[in-house]
């Protein structure tokens, strides 16, 4: 008889004069519910302790880094609406936020001129799937992004990059990268959702301070910026954040540094 099932009317002992079988406390017979299982005490906790118990969740997408307390920064980079983001910072960045990326579901598509500095890391990313793919400098084909496969196109074009054949679109995300500051970087910093910027010099900061309106303190200390520090700017928000990289990010890109 399955523990799930009623004894029939022709047996020969009734439900209720039944002598074995799972009994209920107060000698009751729990038909067709097996046996009761343990009883445990409660587990509680006053009021004031509840705080104890959050868990340290953040916003959707990737962590780049940690801020200046310590937490998590993440950024949500596979958006239903075109996104664009300028890095004026260093290949080892930029290759940190691809493997990161891809590690969030995403095709990356590099456009490049040194492909010879992303073939390791092409290869390396997504245990033998094409997840990283590498084109001349504009040679990207379409993409066909959608939510289910999202698509970051990383522009690594030197200081003068082309206009782009593939631009930002829903669920496809365009980062730029310039080594320094360049003469089309005002450009691409007017259209940037998100602007990160790494160790430039004394009068490339100034300069960024008038064409983003940076406050005296953070000007100021975009010219000694340690190997792997960035200023993450948007329209309301800036952040420094420290990205570290993993041990296989560290056995695939080496230490975090800002030239190449």
């Amino acid at each position: 008889m399955s523990a799930f099932s009623v004894p029939s009317q022709s047996s020969s002992v009734s439900a209720g004069q039944s002598t074995r079988g799972p009994q209920a406390r107060g000698g009751k017979l729990r038909t067709g519910f097996g046996l009761i299982g343990p009883r445990r005490n409660r587990h509680a906790v006053p009021l004031d302790q509840l705080e104890a118990l959050a868990l340290p969740v953040g916003d959707d997408g990737m962590v780049i880094g940690v801020d200046a307390g310590g937490r998590p920064a993440v950024l949500g980079i596979n958006r239903p609406t075109p996104y664009d983001i300028t890095l004026i910072g260093g290949l080892w960045t930029a290759q940190v936020l691809a493997l990161r990326a891809a590690a969030t579901g995403a095709r990356i598509a590099v456009e490049t001129g040194r492909a010879a500095a992303w073939t390791g890391l092409a290869q390396a990313a997504g245990s033998g799937q094409p997840c990283i793919t590498l084109h001349d400098v504009g040679r990207v084909p379409p993409q066909g992004p959608y939510a289910g496969s999202p698509v970051v196109v990383v522009r690594d074009c030197g200081m003068r990059p082309p206009r782009g054949r593939v631009a930002s679109a829903p669920w496809q995300s365009v980062v730029t990268l310039l080594p320094y500051l360049s003469p089309v970087a005002p450009r691409l910093l007017e259209k940037s959702g998100l602007i990160g910027i790494q160790r430039v010099s004394p009068d490339e900061a100034a300069q960024l301070a008038r064409i983003m309106n940076l406050p005296h303190a953070e000007a100021e200390a975009l010219s000694t910026l340690a190997d792997g520090v960035t200023l993450w700017c948007t329209g309301g928000d800036r952040q420094f954040v420290m990205t570290t990289a993993t041990d296989a990010e560290t056995g695939l890109l080496g230490s975090a540094r800002r030239m190449d």
